[in-house]
């Protein structure tokens, strides 16, 4: 017994140091050559409604923590308040941002990340550094591997989940990833974006941040939080 779990485990790091990274390579360049003229479509339609930029990039946590700038379609406008703030998040998506989000074609853009070896098609989401004071010590497991496109939280439940649901999954995945659940996880993952399950869109308020889940905890222990 404990000699098929060394065997798993090395089979794992080694899945994840070599294969799963040439796997990564080689897809995330056919499919940024597959998909060009809808990502070219999707470029000038957001540069006639948003105008420049058209990528929104932000600095995320990647692989050991390190940090680096996530990339994809911008769906929010910059419009402000007569004091000159930003209005709330709610208030800036535009319809074609809307459309982006609900069917996740505002994230092909991280095929660049991929590309580049700053993510993988599947891990845990790399959410924001804001959050990073707020993990604990298994929390901040979920940075032992790449980031993903798409992980084991997405096919269930994605932000329908709370976040200790999600990290459960997220922890769940680093213990037994594998060739085979990654495949399974990249086919579910197109059957929810085709559905469109369980879609609940950042920024309009439906998702508490993180760090407001973890104070509220805090302050009430004993009680769940949603």
């Amino acid at each position: 017994m404990v000699k098929k779990q060394t065997e798993t485990i090395y089979f794992n790091k080694y899945y994840h140091k070599y294969t799963k990274r040439l796997f990564d390579i080689v897809f995330s360049l056919v499919f940024l050559i597959i998909l060009s003229p809808i990502l070219v479509l999707i470029a000038i339609l957001i540069r006639l409604t948003l105008g420049s930029p058209i990528l929104f990039k932000q600095k995320r946590p990647g692989l050991n923590g390190q940090i680096f700038f996530i990339y994809k379609f911008r769906t929010m406008s910059n419009a402000k308040d007569e004091c000159g703030e930003l209005l709330p998040d709610k208030d800036r998506i535009t319809k074609l941002g809307k459309f982006l989000r609900t069917t996740s074609l505002d994230e092909l853009p991280e095929l660049i990340n991929i590309l580049k070896g700053e993510m993988s098609f599947v891990g845990p989401r790399p959410l924001s550094v804001k959050y990073l004071p707020f993990y604990n010590a298994i929390e901040k497991q979920r940075h032992n591997v790449r980031p993903g496109l798409t992980g084991l939280a997405q096919i269930n439940g994605r932000n329908v989940a709370n976040w200790d649901e999600r990290f459960q999954y997220d922890i769940e995945y680093l213990k037994s990833s594998s060739l085979i659940m990654d495949l399974k996880i990249i086919i579910k993952t197109f059957i929810v974006v085709l559905k469109r399950e369980d879609i609940v869109l950042r920024g309009t308020g439906e998702v508490m941040d993180f760090q407001d889940y973890r104070k509220k905890q805090l302050e009430n222990p004993n009680k769940n939080t949603n």
